[in-house]
């Protein structure tokens, strides 16, 4: 809905004049809240599908002049005493197999395993294996990471704009974060350091987006010329600005979307993980930006300001 206020800023697009954030925000935090509860469930029921980098166990890696099959050479690896968890083709013709054991190889059963490749499909096959305490560590810096990159967010923000619209930041991003943690649970995709860096790429992109809308939240606060202390007045501010800067984020995301589309069906199967998570993070991405930063920080700015009024009030009368 236009009120009056609206008219007093600068770049009004009246396309979107219908659209009104602020009136359906309980829509959108209901909606993200019940996706978090979906997700933990999930997460408890079952679990996270940890590739070879998250846990221990050896990947073997196969390069054959003739296609392959699954089935081909899962039994290939059982009659060699090796029980495949996962078999992975890739290549044009499936002339490149990827395989995944739970176990962890010593260099004796690794040459073993060599050298029967090597008779059986006359290649040199690629073997690494990785312990349980790389996975652990792998684990531990991925989520450093993000830690780490949300605080020094908060810090910027804040002393770019404020410190509520830091956090409200921080808080769409960790909703973006998990959303993909939930998607990948769900379907029981497995999960790599691809999927690390799909997820600190995205958190790159979404706090993009989200700065764009927060300094279009503080011209408009300028403009509009007086101070604003309840929830209707910010709004009318933030539906505003996202109205303004509504065309600037679908066609970004739109732009860097058909790609990684194109990426995951032409793509190789190695990086299927990384378009995934890419593709589900780009789309909770500008949802977060729009319907969760902008009306919860202005839910928590009023809630501020109020209960900063009744202090002074109380401080006067004292």
């Amino acid at each position: 809905m236009v009120t009056k206020s609206d008219m007093n800023y600068k770049h009004y697009n009246k396309f979107y004049s219908h659209l009104d954030f602020m009136k359906y925000r309980n829509v959108f935090f209901i909606f993200s809240s019940a996706l978090i509860v979906l997700g933990i469930i999930s997460l408890f029921v079952f679990r996270m599908n940890l590739g070879i980098d998250f846990s221990s166990g050896t990947r073997v890696d196969i390069q054959s002049s003739q296609p392959l099959s699954s089935q081909h050479v899962t039994q290939a690896f059982t009659d060699l005493g090796y029980k495949p968890d996962t078999v992975v083709l890739s290549g044009n013709k499936n002339h490149i197999a990827t395989v995944r054991l739970n176990r962890e190889l010593n260099q004796q059963q690794i040459a073993q395993l060599k050298n029967d490749i090597q008779t059986k499909y006359h290649v040199n096959p690629n073997v690494s294996t990785v312990s349980p305490q790389v996975g652990r560590d792998l684990a531990r810096n991925g989520l450093f990471a993000l830690i780490i990159a949300s605080i020094f967010i908060i810090i910027y923000v804040w002393i770019r704009f404020e410190f509520l619209q830091g956090l409200t930041a921080v808080l769409a991003l960790i909703h973006d974060a998990f959303f993909i943690v939930t998607v990948f649970s769900l379907f029981h995709i497995e999960v790599n350091v691809l999927f690390i860096s799909a997820v600190l790429t995205i958190v790159g992109y979404s706090i993009n987006d989200t700065i764009v809308t927060f300094d279009r939240v503080r011209e408009n606060i300028k403009l509009s010329r007086k101070r604003l202390s309840t929830l209707q007045e910010l709004g009318d501010v933030v539906n505003v600005s996202i109205r303004e800067t509504l065309t600037r984020s679908i066609n970004t995301v739109l732009t860097v979307l058909f790609p990684v589309i194109f990426l995951l069906i032409f793509g190789s199967d190695s990086i299927k993980t990384f378009t995934i998570a890419l593709l589900v993070g780009l789309l909770c991405g500008v949802y977060s930006s729009i319907c969760i930063a902008c009306p919860l920080w202005a839910v928590m700015k009023a809630h501020y300001l109020a209960g900063r009024k009744v202090r002074r009030t109380v401080r006067t009368q004292g």
